[in-house]
């Protein structure tokens, strides 16, 4: 677990905000059948697969996978520079995500994506912490970390998750 006390606050605030502005329907679904900030972050280490969906030019979506990392209470995650979904971010950095372990997890999240390390720029001041977790976590000669990978995070405005069963979440 990498969050603080405030990130875990931050985060849960967020959960508990996004099901309230939710609709009745999805209420009536996830609202007996969720978890606590604090038990998602001990859910959702290492890796996990994420549906990413993005928008093209002509406004048509195009969903694809990533490897999501859930560090600080936000997902990040990465592509290569010349990849179309870093394309369409770099134009409209609205963005949602999805991670599903069947019908026993659901964390679905929408924001907007930051640029941790460009091209030409600045990198973000958390890329170097971010950049050592994914060096110890692909090998630090996966990439060409300054050149062939981009990195996000994902600023989210609204996450929700389904879990019916925290206790089987955990099961070994």
């Amino acid at each position: 677990m990498h969050e603080t006390p405030e990130e875990l606050k931050r985060l849960q605030s967020l959960l508990d905000a996004s099901l309230s502005r939710s609709t009745s329907h999805l209420r009536s679904i996830v609202s007996e059948r969720t978890i606590t900030a604090e038990q998602l972050t001990q859910v959702l280490t290492g890796m996990r697969t994420l549906a990413l969906s993005t928008v093209t030019a002509k406004g048509e979506p195009r969903i694809s996978g990533v490897d999501g990392h859930f560090l600080h209470g936000r997902w990040h995650f990465g592509t290569a520079r010349d990849a179309a979904k870093a394309r369409h971010l770099a134009a409209r950095p609205a963005a949602s995500v999805a991670h599903l372990r069947g019908e026993d997890l659901g964390v679905f999240t929408h924001g907007a994506v930051e640029v941790l390390n460009p091209l030409d720029g600045e990198p973000h001041p958390d890329w170097p912490e971010l950049l050592a977790y994914f060096k110890d976590f692909y090998g630090a000669a996966a990439f060409d970390w300054e050149k062939e990978v981009v990195y996000y995070r994902l600023r989210p405005h609204w996450m929700t998750v389904y879990a019916p069963d925290f206790a089987k979440l955990t099961e070994s």
